[in-house]
């Protein structure tokens, strides 16, 4: 008995050790997050948190600048006629603050930054511009004016808590899971008939609010929707939109829509006509683009189509 007590401490070191030496399974990142492990994600301050001074105005300001885009600068803007109709917050759900609703948690934190797309260090400034001229289909805002500071103070306050250069979980869009087919275009039209129409139109043309001023649900294709410049005319990027916040006031804890659902959803629309962007500028570094940008040239074999509905297995098994 008296040995067996000296080598039990003896024991206990070693399988303490032992445990130590145990692989410890590695982060998921994010964007691989199923709705199940998001419960933390980021969600943005709301209106009644913004500070009552000078600066909170300003932010007020801002925060309806998002909401209410189209009274100030669609077509019966009171400031500027220089967008299509459609609010900021029609793609950046809840005034930019949703979890995974394509909010501004990481904007703040990671801007300036390096884009591929222009191949250029881009301000936040230049950013809201392109939402402008590409979601907007519109025209750039004067980066100096008290519209565009506003706009960057409200994204600024809500990205206050998060540590420069992080990306909160639930920022921006949920990235759905690989398709090991094309995307199918006639499928995703049987979803939208019994999902979205309802609310989007059955041409797409969306519903406009009660002042008849800006949209209450967006068109998705058409003159008055998003070009083809906009990032959500990327498959991966609308699957994943739809994904996580369709049917709306869906979220990501309980998707009503399956992955493949969202990716034919995505492909459906994004075959529909609708305005051309600008993308003269767009990749110089074609060996950049993403995998279902769907204009060329590419650094690949793979053609436009390919890109855009793919399969993509070459992005699977890389």
């Amino acid at each position: 008995m008296h040995l067996r007590a000296n080598w039990f401490p003896v024991l206990i070191v070693f399988v303490f050790f032992i445990a130590l030496l145990r692989p410890v399974a590695p982060a998921v990142p994010a964007h691989a997050l199923q709705a199940t492990d998001s419960a933390d994600c980021w969600t943005g301050a709301g209106p009644n948190q913004i500070p009552v001074n000078a600066r909170g105005d300003e932010i007020r300001y801002g925060r309806d600048l998002i909401s209410n885009t189209a009274f100030y600068f669609g077509p019966k803007g009171t400031i500027a006629h220089s967008a299509n109709g459609m609010n900021c917050q029609n793609c950046h759900l809840e005034a930019g603050t949703k979890p995974w609703g394509n909010n501004f948690g990481a904007v703040a934190s990671t801007y300036p930054k390096f884009r591929e797309r222009s191949g250029a260090i881009e301000s936040i400034a230049k950013r809201v511009n392109d939402c402008f001229e590409r979601s907007l289909n519109g025209k750039a805002i004067d980066t100096g004016s008290r519209e565009m500071k506003a706009i960057i103070a409200y994204i600024r306050w809500l990205g206050d808590d998060v540590p420069k250069g992080t990306r909160p979980k639930g920022s921006g869009i949920m990235q759905p899971a690989m398709l090991d087919r094309a995307a199918d275009p006639a499928k995703g039209s049987v979803v939208y008939t019994s999902t979205c129409a309802r609310c989007h139109g059955k041409q797409g043309e969306g519903q406009m609010n009660a002042n008849s001023i800006g949209f209450l649900y967006p068109p998705l294709w058409g003159t008055n929707s998003y070009n083809t410049g906009a990032g959500l005319y990327r498959l991966s990027r609308l699957a994943g939109y739809v994904r996580a916040n369709m049917p709306n006031p869906q979220n990501y804890h309980n998707p009503e829509l399956s992955n493949a659902q969202a990716w034919d959803l995505a492909a459906f629309i994004n075959s529909q006509p609708r305005p051309a962007g600008d993308l003269s500028k767009d990749w110089p570094d074609i060996s950049k683009k993403p995998f279902d940008h769907p204009f060329g040239p590419y650094a690949d074999r793979y053609s436009e189509t390919r890109h855009k509905y793919g399969p993509w297995e070459w992005r699977v098994n890389n």
